[in-house]
């Protein structure tokens, strides 16, 4: 593994084991066994460390989910596949969905949250979109993706918790059933 790729990997165990604010600049180095020049050869700053830790992961959630996310006129089968995507995801990079999920729980002002934020708003626009898409077909779901992005997020991100919690992330068709019926129960009348 080369040094860069090194500092990253235990700057995800670290920031999921201690959240962002918890671990040092000293403690990632030593971790990772380079210099603190090393780490600032790479990253600048324990920020830019965060902004690439970030962008490597959510490049590959976003682009499964981003395939998985598109509307062919069936709402309960593209969010049966979207959760799918998220917890084979979540399964395979445990570490960084725990992380993840720390900073977008972080105060607004945050250094933390403010870098996580763009990135957050890029999935969440992906969803938004193809809420819109199905509001086309469902009248009454019109105008409000947002709130539909949100909440179908939050039950899966519960979900997934609750999976990472018993060791057990794995997409099976019973789970995801239950969690797509969960959330749509209500919304479309």
């Amino acid at each position: 593994m080369d040094k860069r790729t090194e500092i990253i990997s235990q700057a995800v165990s670290l920031f999921a084991a201690y959240g962002y604010e918890g671990v040092s600049v000293q403690q990632i180095v030593k971790a990772a066994e380079v210099t603190k020049p090393t780490l600032y050869y790479y990253f600048d700053s324990k920020r830019g460390l965060l902004k690439a830790v970030l962008q490597q992961y959510f490049d590959v959630l976003y682009t499964s989910t981003q395939a998985t996310g598109v509307y062919e006129g069936d709402l309960t089968i593209t969010l049966r596949k979207i959760a799918t995507a998220y917890i084979d995801f979540a399964s395979e990079h445990t570490l960084f969905y725990r992380m993840q999920l720390s900073l977008l729980f972080s105060p607004p002002q945050s250094e933390a949250y403010a870098t996580i934020l763009p990135l957050k708003e890029r999935q969440y626009e992906l969803l938004e979109n193809m809420f819109r898409e199905a509001a086309k077909q469902h009248g009454n779901m019109q105008g409000r993706q947002k709130e539909y992005t949100v909440s179908f997020l939050g039950t899966l991100n519960a979900y997934i918790e609750q999976l990472l919690n018993q060791q057990k992330a794995s997409a099976n068709d019973e789970l995801v059933n239950r969690l797509v019926h969960q959330f749509m129960h209500g919304i479309l009348s």
